[in-house]
């Protein structure tokens, strides 16, 4: 669970400025205080488990650290830690959860109050879309929740990743927050501290909502005073301390539904008092390329008076739901998540947490004894523990069917628990890359090789490579993923073993190449191209080291599409890419220019790919002598021969379908299904079965070129993917990403 409001939330407002504000913004003193006279005069003792839930007894079962081992850290605060976490005993044993540790000692009696606070809250709530907490214990020096542990990470990864949303993802997540909220508020619950940090994605991409240490409880129709929360998303009644209510939400949804379709903030200052003074007084600056529907919604919810603001009135939530943005919901299916989320995160095995920052999940995971607090201290969590009603009956069949999945995941091939160096041998390096290394390795029982690709997490994440990988690594033409292994900061990718070499140096080898051949080839890289494109994925890095032979028949059937370090999950049909890389020769200008692309950079990539196989050279670097600033600018402008040398034998046919695919204008080149339509390769047979003949001396011009493509982008400037920390949203909050927000 994040660990915002345990990293010291107010440093940048000291709490003098606080208590100069007046009575409204020393509600939360006055509450500790209260507290810990009531505390004082009961003078209870805490029993190790009591009964405090609403919804049943508790007492059946006792819960310690003993019960849960230790996998992860995922995050880690001021006071505390979050580990992934296993039960080792009772009916749910093998079950995974997010164990939040909190240290009593260096708790103040604010936060203490807030930390009760969010135990009592998550005991209330029980909604599809929040949190669940499982169990609540303390030891002297410590307090623990054990909560759902959520494989998806947060909003706040994906946004850094994508820098928006489309639309259709945002009216998905919203509409599922809509009801989240809605249930708090039916509760008398004011949740405050709404942002992406605090959205987590569950298995199957659902959102779940967390972190209630800012949420204000059974507040009936009385305002609250506090001034908490994250600056840039409070309601304006919250800045100017005039009270708030639950109304105070659906500001803060309108200011998370604005960034994430703009990737931007509607009101952000170049300081925290610049910032209030905007949400107070500044006019909203609208996006143009909003649909009017969104448009509305934002403007409904953006008043800053807010007894006029959508949500506010009689029907509550019903009048959100019956705005025209959600025109398309379902509200029934949702809440039954019968909707499918527009992404799923995928997972090698349970325990994964490649959507958590490696700076986290690369540490040892340690639960250090806690100083004993005071005893005032320890006698103000009387009544902390808790146990779901659910785990202390006996196992039901749908708890028995949940544990045997569990068990049934641990056992699959991608559901590895030991070292990598257990099971593989490692032997000589077949690969290198920016970011990894590829090694050959041996299956050390079967006696089978395989290929191994070692990646350093500290440089790229390799999260949506092995999304891809596992969700469409069963096409013939594409590499096959087998296992997954994590040793710190270091990622084991195990694939087939591609024995035949690359297919450029196939055909150069050959001296001799048709048409015919060379149209095979085509079909079946754009083949397994075009199922990429049609689920959403462009590979972004078709250069001739990652179309690779499985084997060394030199048959077309036998080609793979290697390395989706660099691929790209899309989910607009014109969604534009917001994160360029580029390999050597196989750049599509748009990309070197730094403007978005889409699914025509891989034909682009492909089109150089068929210059090279027709001509045995490469179209815009010409030898070894090209000057870094002469092969860009070829490539900028597309300029590139289809005259002498090879081109003087190759069909009017196959220099129609080059010309095509290497166009600079991305919207006039043919996507992949025109290409295999294409009748230079639907009707193959009408070619010429007469050999191209490529002399050594175009080899050496290949080698070459190639030489000098890498050397010219490699004295131009980079454009790489970098860490989440880097990302503007990142730097916009000031913070580094996970280091206040964990889970």
């Amino acid at each position: 669970m994040p660990l915002a409001q345990y990293a010291d939330p107010w440093q940048k407002m000291p709490m003098k400025e606080e208590a100069e504000g007046g009575a409204g913004s020393t509600e939360d003193m006055l509450v500790d205080d209260n507290e810990e006279k009531q505390d004082q005069e009961h003078n209870v003792t805490e029993y190790e488990i009591i009964s405090v839930a609403a919804e049943g007894v508790v007492g059946k079962e006792k819960a310690s650290p003993s019960q849960f081992e230790l996998l992860k850290v995922l995050g880690q605060g001021s006071f505390g830690k979050v580990f992934l976490v296993r039960k080792i005993h009772g009916h749910d044993a093998g079950t995974l959860y997010a164990m939040k540790v909190l240290k009593k000692a260096t708790l103040k009696v604010r936060d203490r109050m807030r930390t009760k606070m969010e135990r009592d809250i998550l005991v209330d709530v029980n909604h599809p879309f929040i949190v669940k907490l499982h169990y609540a214990f303390q030891t002297e020096g410590k307090l623990y929740l054990i909560l759902d542990f959520l494989r998806g990470g947060d909003l706040f990864t994906r946004l850094s990743k994508e820098v928006m949303f489309t639309e259709e993802d945002v009216k998905f997540y919203l509409a599922e927050l809509a009801l989240a909220l809605d249930h708090l508020h039916s509760l008398g619950i004011i949740y405050r501290d709404l942002k992406p940090e605090n959205i987590l994605l569950d298995a199957d991409g659902h959102i779940k909502l967390t972190d209630f240490g800012l949420s204000k409880e059974a507040i009936e129709d009385k305002k609250a005073y506090s001034f908490c929360g994250t600056v840039e998303y409070m309601a304006p009644e919250v800045v100017n301390r005039r009270g708030h209510n639950h109304t105070a939400d659906w500001w803060s949804y309108g200011v998370l539904m604005f960034e994430m379709l703009t990737g931007a903030l509607p009101f952000q200052g170049q300081n925290r008092k610049d910032t209030m003074t905007m949400i107070l007084k500044a006019k909203l600056g609208m996006p143009q390329f909003l649909s009017p529907e969104a448009q509305s919604l934002l403007r409904m919810l953006f008043k800053r008076n807010p007894q006029n603001r959508l949500g506010a009135g009689p029907d509550g939530v019903e009048e959100i739901k019956r705005h025209n943005f959600f025109a398309s919901i379902d509200w029934e299916k949702l809440l039954k998540k019968q909707v499918p989320p527009p992404f799923k995160p995928a997972v090698t095995r349970d325990e994964d947490a490649f959507y958590f920052d490696t700076e986290f999940t690369s540490r040892t995971p340690r639960d250090s004894p806690g100083v004993p607090p005071s005893a005032t201290a320890h006698e103000l969590f009387r009544g902390f523990s808790f146990v779901a009603p659910c785990l202390l009956d006996e196992v039901t069949q749908g708890q028995a069917q949940q544990l045997d999945k569990v068990k049934e995941i641990q056992r699959r091939p991608l559901g590895k628990t030991t070292a990598f160096t257990d099971e593989y041998e490692i032997k000589e390096d077949i690969g290198l890359g920016s970011y990894s290394i590829c090694k050959r390795c041996l299956h050390k029982s079967s006696g089978q090789e395989y290929a191994v690709k070692i990646i350093d997490r500290t440089k790229r994440d390799p999260a949506e490579e092995i999304e891809i990988l596992l969700r469409y690594g069963n096409h013939p033409n594409i590499i096959t993923l087998r296992d997954v292994y994590e040793a710190g900061n270091q990622v084991y990718l195990v694939t087939e073993l591609m024995k035949g070499g690359e297919l450029l140096d196939k055909i150069l080898r050959q001296k001799f190449f048709s048409e015919r051949e060379a149209s095979a080839a085509l079909q079946t890289i754009t083949s397994a191209v075009d199922f990429l494109h049609k689920k959403g994925v462009v590979h972004r890095d078709l250069k001739p080291s990652n179309i690779l032979y499985a084997d060394d028949s030199g048959s077309p059937e036998s080609l793979r599409i290697c390395d989706f370090g660099f691929a790209k999950q899309l989910r607009a049909e014109n969604g534009l890419l917001m994160t360029p890389c580029y390999t050597a020769n196989f750049v599509a200008p748009e990309v070197l220019k730094r403007q978005g692309y889409d699914a025509a950079c891989d034909i682009w990539s492909l089109g150089v790919l068929l210059y090279t196989m027709l001509s045995g050279r490469t179209p815009f670097a010409h030898g070894p002598n090209d000057t870094p600033s002469d092969i860009l600018g070829r490539i900028g402008e597309g300029r590139f021969s289809l005259e002498g040398g090879n081109w003087d034998s190759v069909s009017p046919l196959a220099k129609e379908i080059v010309r095509l695919m290497l166009h600079v204008d991305p919207h006039k080149r043919p996507t992949a299904s025109q290409v295999l339509n294409h009748r230079w390769i639907s009707q193959r047979e009408t070619l010429s079965s007469d050999h191209l003949k490529l002399s050594h001396q175009d080899i050496r011009q290949v080698k070459g070129a190639m030489a000098a493509t890498y050397s010219a982008l490699n004295t131009s400037p980079k454009m790489t993917l970098d860490h989440i920390g880097a990302s503007k949203l990142a730097q916009r909050r000031g913070v580094k990403k996970l280091g206040s927000t964990a889970l």
